[in-house]
């Protein structure tokens, strides 16, 4: 499998074929950032952790190269902290049984240019090697604007695709703007419940970005458990852990939908039911 970056590496916990690896793929989340996926895609990784016929594969676009970074890792040059996070990344594909976890080295600027399709090409690529029953990203009103610049690559390269080889399903799950805000009837609910343990760990690989403070271990934990007890007023938890997502999939069924429009849609039925809300009191 040839990528546009020359730089561009796929690393396999079973030592499998790159090719071979991808291609078992039912589960596959593409994130901007190394530990986007942990955050955002837990409900895949554990869909398949452990199941013989499920298998998970992560995709990370950019270098993280410049992260912010303090203590230890404060003198480390945007190199170095590429390699770090590189590793990290691979200890979560270990701990999670990812069946592959693709590193694809692009910097920020290449995903926010629309004009580069080599991201493109290198997600559909991936896409129609692994052929994916589900389809993880980053939400289309998070405020990310790397994040947003993925979830435009991966729209741009599922409709590259024949319908046939489109997933079933298609997520833009929370990182950088949780979707709490989306009408419950809007927005897809993914249970993130079982296997704390698994969840901690996997989070807490990334020790370049909790130690150098930014907490997103006990955020990200700490999100789950408030989304799954505020999720409904009049009723008991049914869940300890609930990840929130859009549900993208009607932008890769009709290939003239403007994501633009879709989440103005969803923002407008969102401002209606407040207004309304308020009224009925008034």
């Amino acid at each position: 499998m040839k990528y546009r970056m020359g730089t561009a590496q796929v690393y396999v916990p079973d030592e499998k074929p790159a090719a071979e690896a991808i291609s078992r793929t039912t589960h596959l989340a593409i994130g901007a950032h190394q530990d986007d996926l942990e955050i955002m895609a837990f409900e895949g990784i554990l869909a398949c952790f452990q199941q013989p016929d499920k298998w998970f594969t992560g995709v990370v676009v950019t270098n993280g190269s410049g992260s912010p970074r303090e203590g230890v890792y404060a003198h480390y040059t945007d190199d170095e902290m590429r390699g770090v996070r590189f590793r990290e990344q691979e200890k979560a594909a270990i701990l999670g049984d990812y069946a592959a976890q693709v590193m694809l080295d692009y910097p920020s600027s290449a995903v926010k240019d629309s004009a580069n399709k080599d991201p493109v090409h290198d997600l559909a690529l991936i896409i129609e090697t692994a052929a994916p029953d589900t389809v993880y990203t980053h939400n289309l009103a998070d405020k990310h604007d790397t994040h947003v610049g993925v979830t435009m690559k991966v729209i741009e390269a599922l409709r590259s695709l024949p319908a046939d080889k489109r997933p079933n399903a298609f997520y833009g799950c929370e990182v950088w703007r949780d979707l709490d805000w989306m009408l419950d009837t809007d927005k897809a609910v993914l249970d993130c419940s079982p296997h704390e343990n698994l969840q901690m760990a996997l989070l807490g690989v990334f020790d370049s970005q909790i130690a150098g403070g930014k907490r997103y271990d006990l955020a990200t934990m700490g999100r789950r458990r408030a989304n799954a007890t505020y999720y409904a007023s009049h009723a008991t938890d049914e869940a300890t852990g609930l990840a929130f997502a859009m549900d993208l999939m009607p932008l890769i069924q009709d290939d003239s939908a403007d994501p633009a429009a879709y989440v103005q849609d969803v923002i407008n039925r969102f401002a209606d039911d407040v207004t309304q809300r308020i009224q009925r009191f008034s």
